[in-house]
């Protein structure tokens, strides 16, 4: 029963970091690179589910991709792919509420990149995708790098949105923060106790090795 909630929750959070670094990181450049009509609208739009409760985000994940949801409704009907309640539905709740941090880190690491190198890079004959892997990623690796553990943690303890879209299933989407609370609710304190320690102790050991990284580089 305690390492099931485990297991979903490591296997959740490295699915939704991943998937926030690929979009983070394009994102990122494209608004710290090019100006285009809408940029800002796309900004707030990124960033709203830091600001708004789990719970909303959580409720607009369900008008979505919900089994009568906007994209959840042609996924059931044309393909027989029924998102809710599973553990996919846990991925992409992670995913829309750790993307803001992701976003921010990446943008912050990009802004501080100096344009001198990247144009002495194109001098050179460098084209804009070398550069870009050559010079502008390992110029804001750390800042990148930041955003994953940022995004991770934060993945790692959703809990508000995946209950809205994933629900409380154990061994298919019950992570580590529902089984703390639902262990709290029957009075398991013992489980909730085991749980919490672990999760604390590897968050710890996560943010305490990024900064020992960073500062070494």
């Amino acid at each position: 029963m305690i390492l099931s909630p485990i297991i979903i929750s490591i296997k959740v959070a490295i699915i939704a970091t991943i998937t926030t670094l690929v979009i983070g990181v394009l994102l990122s450049r494209l608004t710290t690179k090019y100006n285009f009509k809408g940029k800002d609208v796309l900004e707030v739009i990124l960033l709203l589910p830091m600001i708004l409760p789990p719970s909303v985000v959580g409720y607009g994940l369900l008008i979505l991709i919900g089994k009568r949801g906007i994209i959840g409704k042609f996924l059931y009907d044309t393909f027989g792919i029924r998102l809710i309640f599973t553990w996919v539905a846990a991925c992409i709740a992670a995913t829309i509420v750790s993307l803001p941090l992701m976003y921010q880190s990446c943008k912050s690491a990009f802004l501080k990149v100096d344009p001198c190198l990247e144009e002495a890079a194109r001098s050179l004959g460098a084209n804009k995708r070398k550069v870009f892997w050559k010079i502008s990623i390992p110029l804001a690796l750390p800042g990148i790098l930041s955003g994953v553990v940022l995004a991770f943690a934060r993945a790692l303890g959703e809990f508000g949105a995946t209950l809205m879209v994933a629900g409380n299933i154990p061994g298919k989407t019950q992570n580590i923060p529902l089984a703390i609370y639902f262990a709290v609710e029957i009075g398991d304190t013992k489980t909730a106790n085991i749980l919490l320690s672990i999760v604390v102790l590897f968050s710890f050991i996560v943010v305490y090795s990024m900064n020992k990284w960073t500062k070494k580089s």
